[in-house]
């Protein structure tokens, strides 16, 4: 999960590395950076379509895909405790202020919900927001509760996996929970979305005290994870994991897609394996895990479903489904798209020329064919 494996990058580049002199940084960095534009920095269009404006001025540090919902980007909380090697996040952490989302304070965010009573929900995430002090969170956390069409705030954060003493026994430890009891007490639903990609990472004691101190706050903890090859493919690694997370009160809610970004070719799962993967692991669930949902694409149009694999006289079909979107009218409609084997992302699927004309003008222009109307 976190140390650089053969194989993350092409043998091409690697020989291209190996090549440059090491004392010769203005060559390597030359190198470096050429590798790293050519990684899709910023995938499914998070920089082009999901920056907002405000009186006509880009904000920096804040993305607005969903209606209800705004991603806030914290200056101070764009770091994490470690660093995972198939994070779609990695422009955040490499130094280039060009590829980074930052807001440098939450002044601008306020505006913008004011301006936007459609917002109710903010998810402050980095990075990795549970980096800073408390005392800084709280300068992010409480502008935002001034907002009263505000109702839920969510925290994204591996901390509980990476530093879980974050929540037990840091100097600042118990004041995190005061203030997350704060947002309780203001009437809001205070989540914190942690990412477990495997089920070592709550079987620690310390965890498991992270997760119960969490939510004896009146917070709620949700779980989620990409399915990664050489981390969790496995059935029975996310039945475990899922299993063990309801054991500690804990949501199980998403499994991701890998997104197609970074050293992608070293982690994806063919969508016909992650789908085979899901189903063997949730048949095994107990019903109270069943809140999971995958796997799921979060791509361009939105968070896309691969719900099942059917056969028909016309052939092999994935069948699809939009758990969210940024056309809120085509959130829970079905389309498919022609099975294959080696697909593992939207762009390498064929879209069913029968799809409804809105589905394949949001949808079709990320797929290898767009689809007609019916």
């Amino acid at each position: 999960m976190v140390f650089p494996q053969p194989g993350m990058l092409s043998d091409d580049d690697v020989r291209m590395l190996a090549a440059v002199d090491e004392r010769d940084r203005a060559r390597m960095a030359e190198v470096v950076r050429d590798i790293r534009g050519r990684l899709n920095p910023h995938p499914s269009g998070q920089r082009e379509h999901n920056v907002p404006s405000l009186d006509g001025e880009r904000l920096a540090g804040l993305q607005h895909k969903y209606r209800e919902t705004v991603l806030y980007f914290p200056g101070q909380g764009q770091t994490c405790h470690a660093y995972c090697t198939y994070c779609f996040r990695w422009a955040q952490f490499i130094g280039d202020a060009d590829l980074r989302f930052a807001a440098p304070g939450p002044e601008r965010l306020v505006a913008y919900l004011r301006r936007h009573p459609e917002v109710t929900d903010v998810l402050v995430t980095g990075g990795d927001p549970m980096v800073m002090s408390t005392e800084r969170l709280r300068e992010h956390l409480e502008p935002i509760l001034a907002v009263d069409t505000v109702r839920t705030i969510r925290i994204g954060t591996k901390s509980i996996s990476y530093w879980p003493h974050r929540f037990v026994g840091d100097r600042d430890a118990d004041d995190a929970l005061r203030l997350f009891d704060q947002v309780v007490a203001s009437g809001r639903q205070m989540a914190v979305m942690a990412h477990f990609s495997h089920v070592r990472e709550v079987e620690t004691d310390t965890a498991r005290e992270a997760v119960s101190r969490i939510r004896s706050t009146g917070a709620s903890v949700y779980c989620q994870a990409p399915m990664v090859a050489n981390v969790n493919d496995q059935a029975g690694v996310w039945t475990d994991l899922w299993t063990a997370e309801l054991g500690l009160g804990a949501v199980p809610y998403y499994m991701f897609v890998e997104r197609d970004t970074g050293p992608y070719e070293y982690f994806k799962v063919p969508l016909a394996r992650a789908v085979e993967i899901f189903h063997a692991a949730y048949r095994r669930l107990p019903g109270l895990a069943r809140t999971v949902r995958g796997p799921v694409m979060s791509a361009t149009p939105g968070k896309v479903l691969v719900d099942s694999v059917e056969q028909t006289p016309q052939g092999r079909w994935f069948r699809l489904r939009l758990v969210q979107a940024r056309d809120p009218a085509l959130v829970g409609r079905p389309f498919r798209a022609r099975f294959s084997t080696s697909a593992a992302w939207l762009s390498d699927l064929e879209l069913d020329p029968a799809t409804p004309a809105d589905i394949a003008a949001a949808v079709g222009p990320h797929t290898r064919a767009t689809g007609g109307s019916r």
